[in-house]
């Protein structure tokens, strides 16, 4: 009777045992999943502040360019547009999946395509390129598209080393119950990888 009692004990103990160590394991995956998550999303918040600092110059641009070249108003409309395009695709937070990043970068893009054909307005006017103001503007928004170029390039460091992390055992069993899913990447736009073709 005392051995059975023994036996039954140990066996408790082991299952006690065993539950302790699940749990730990289980919290301690939550835990460092919440971690990643939030560095996830610090970089996202990152991404948003150097795309507003790019939205917040192209008025002064726009205005600038407007002194010198008032008859191009279709590139000063369609820049205008673009960007309140882009100001209205919001999310909180990062983007859950790629869906949400793709709609946020195609309007990004076409800002992006909106103020290259601006700069290309402006490569016609000389006196303009000559005028501070607009020296200035450029080298700040210059400045601007490398940081978005790192930004990025953090926000994909900080989703791959959370998605690295919830696919890893025995993470990869929790993290689907807990609610933690793979995190989108910035991807290079089609045909990036083609050089330009150049021609003299």
């Amino acid at each position: 009777m005392a051995k059975g009692r023994a036996a039954l004990f140990g066996c408790g103990a082991v299952v006690v045992l065993a539950l302790v160590v699940l749990v730990a394991t289980a919290a301690g995956s939550y835990n460092r999943l919440v971690g990643l998550d939030e560095g996830v999303d610090t970089a996202w918040s990152q991404v948003e502040n150097v795309y507003q600092r790019r939205g917040d110059l192209i008025p002064n641009l726009v205005e600038t360019v407007k002194g010198a070249a008032a008859f191009e108003r279709d590139t000063f409309t369609a820049v205008t547009e673009a960007r309140a395009r882009a100001g209205q695709v919001t999310l909180s937070g990062a983007p859950e999946n790629a869906e949400q990043l793709r709609q946020f970068e195609q309007a990004q893009d076409q800002l992006s395509s909106a103020l290259s054909r601006l700069l290309v307005v402006v490569e016609r006017y000389p006196e303009l390129r000559a005028t501070e103001a607009f020296r200035d503007l450029q080298a700040q928004l210059e400045g601007t598209e490398n940081r978005i170029s790192v930004e990025r390039m953090r926000f994909n460091e900080a989703a791959r080393e959370y998605n690295t992390a919830r696919r890893r055992f025995p993470t990869v069993i929790i993290a689907p119950i807990m609610g933690f899913e793979q995190k989108p990447y910035f991807e290079a736009v089609a045909g990036a990888d083609e050089p330009p073709p150049v021609q003299f």
